[in-house]
């Protein structure tokens, strides 16, 4: 017995066109035809694959769609108001589905689409998948490359305005819940048993902002204003986990639009220690970072989140970034010795090797400066004073040669290239200006990325799209009775006749 199955899916027209596609490109190779064009065969290929793809996809969400009296979101009760037919961007390509919409009983608001919330459609027109890659491109790309990104790969072709609010939206959905998710993704993930040290860092890059004056700091009381005009200062911090080795075994990035003291920044660093020493109390803690007062204003009062008892136990060090010391160093070199470059540079490489293999090498520094500064005069009288106050001020964070023999990191290249990768390689192009929010949402994804968490928390962000949809009334569906009495009236021989009081109309008249 013979017996004859037929494939559904390999019926569809878009099947059909894929499967002759290859058996014409078969043919020629057989007949022996000149076909060595395999560019072309690739694309055709590809388009003929996102054809199928688009139609599968079209398929898989109609039922997704809800055809009931009434539906029940979060618990507001909805009637079915209409149907309407709909086109969502895939990452294959546009796909057009029929929807019903619900609206709220007497009210006249927005409608709901039972179809998006039940799939995690984005704003109403990117599918999960489509999205998430949309995100990831526009983390890395501006809206104009992104745009000729996808126009290269094939597939979904989304508007530059499109992808320009796209990361906006998932921004505003983050936010809202950014602390709880944050929470979220530190619980997933472990501590290396190798780890031996927890270092934790805070810096600033400037950033070119709309409506922005000199600096942020021109509104702050007891300081004055810096930094270009139109720029403002975006917040970076890294919480790092290093081996006994010095090895980096893993990173996490933060970045955050201006705001007064880093406040969120600040936040968000404490609270990622507090979760790495809740699994190891037994970690050195590092405290990293420039100069700068506002840093250490934060880092020394960092509450790691332990009971006195185990507070006591861990060994905690405040260090200078030794790069911006040896920075110091050769402005106050070039300085002292102004009239001999060469005399500077030699100079600058024997206090160097002091101030980072001595143990008092910041003393003999110190001690040298001031020494220089009771002969100098004028100018170089006042450059000399303010490096002079500068080690003086950080002294007790400069024991560079203590800190290498306990393993400790003593440059903060991290946060360094955290300000760069966060914020400037993709925030400072020519032209740029940002505002808080659009900027805010490209730092957060490109965090999250930055960080190993960009699985984690899109699966975050597409669940919060997500809404369950219960049918509180199901669709009534009429009987043949009730549909014969419904044919009021009836067409019989070019006679419009009135049958409403009949029991029964033949179908057949």
């Amino acid at each position: 017995m013979e017996v004859s199955h037929k494939n559904e899916v390999l019926a569809r027209p878009a099947a059909q066109r894929l499967g002759q596609f290859v058996r014409k490109r078969r043919q020629q190779w057989e007949a022996g035809e000149e076909v060595l064009d395999f560019e072309a065969f690739e694309k055709e290929l590809h388009e003929c694959m996102m054809v199928l793809e688009c139609e599968l996809i079209a398929e898989e969400l109609a039922r997704y769609d809800v055809d009931a009296e009434e539906v029940e979101v979060e618990g507001t009760v909805y009637r079915q108001a209409l149907t309407s037919t709909e086109t969502y961007l895939s990452s294959a390509g546009p796909v057009t589905v029929e929807r019903h919409l619900y609206r709220p009983a007497g009210r006249s608001t927005k409608s709901i689409c039972p179809l998006e919330l039940r799939a995690g459609i984005v704003r109403g027109l990117f599918t999960p998948r489509a999205a998430r890659q949309a995100a990831f491109v526009m983390a890395h790309l501006t809206p104009r490359e992104a745009v000729t990104l996808f126009e290269e790969l094939g597939g979904m072709t989304p508007s530059r305005s499109t992808l320009d609010r796209l990361p906006k939206e998932l921004s505003c959905h983050w936010e809202e819940q950014r602390e709880v998710w944050e929470e979220t993704l530190r619980a997933t993930e472990t501590v290396p048993d190798e780890a031996t040290v927890l270092a934790v860092s805070l810096d600033g890059v400037m950033v070119p902002m709309k409506d922005a004056g000199r600096s942020d700091k021109r509104s702050q009381p007891d300081k004055q204003a810096s930094g270009p005009a139109g720029f403002r200062e975006v917040g970076c911090g890294t919480v790092v986990l290093y081996d006994a080795d010095g090895e980096r075994l893993s990173t996490v990035r933060y970045g955050r639009m201006p705001e007064y003291k880093k406040a969120t920044l600040c936040g968000q660093l404490e609270a990622e220690c507090q979760s790495i020493l809740g699994l190891r109390p037994d970690l050195k803690v590092v405290k990293l970072a420039d100069g700068a007062e506002e840093n250490w204003r934060f880092l020394d009062k960092l509450d790691l989140g332990l009971p006195p008892h185990l507070l006591a136990e861990v060994e905690q060090a405040s260090i200078v970034d030794f790069c911006h010391a040896a920075d110091h160093l050769k402005k106050v070199c070039d300085a002292i010795w102004n009239n001999s470059p060469v005399k500077s540079k030699a100079e600058f490489r024997r206090y160097r090797t002091l101030l980072k293999e001595e143990d008092d090498g910041v003393e003999i520094v110190i001690r040298s400066l001031k020494y220089h500064f009771g002969r100098a005069r004028g100018c170089r009288r006042e450059q000399i004073e303010k490096q002079l106050t500068y080690f003086r001020n950080q002294r007790h964070r400069m024991q560079y040669a203590r800190y290498l023999r306990e393993g400790l990191p003593i440059a903060s290249g991290v946060v360094e290239a955290a300000c760069k990768t966060l914020a400037t390689q993709r925030m400072k192009q020519s032209g740029m200006s940002w505002g808080q929010e659009g900027g805010q949402a490209i730092l957060t994804l490109r965090s999250l990325i930055q960080s190993d968490r960009w699985e984690h928390a899109w699966a975050l962000l597409h669940a919060d799209f997500r809404k369950p949809v219960n049918v509180v009334q199901p669709k009534q569906v009429p009987s043949q009775l009730q549909c014969q009495k419904s044919l009021v009236p009836v067409l019989i021989n070019s006679a419009v006749i009135d049958v409403s009081h009949y029991d029964s109309v033949p179908l057949a008249a």
